[in-house]
């Protein structure tokens, strides 16, 4: 699994986890929807840092919390 799958599987499962929809994200002055939108279809072949951590400040987790994920276990590249 690339590193964007993994963080696309891990924003979507947080999303729902938390109860947010990414308009709901946005709205709390979060990651633009439009930008969530492109990372969870996997539109971009990299994400930020920066997005990851705006997201993760936005839904109330910290970036260890985010990468603290088997998921990140089955990156390969």
């Amino acid at each position: 699994m690339k590193l964007v799958e993994a963080i696309a599987k891990r924003t979507k499962d947080l999303l729902s986890e938390k109860g947010y929809s990414m308009y709901g994200q946005q709205m709390k002055g979060g990651v633009p929807r439009s930008t969530l939108s492109d990372v969870t279809s996997i539109k971009k072949k990299r994400v930020s840092t920066d997005t990851v951590y705006q997201f993760c400040v936005t839904i109330g987790i910290t970036l260890k919390d985010f990468f603290d994920d088997p998921i990140f276990n089955e990156v390969t590249d």
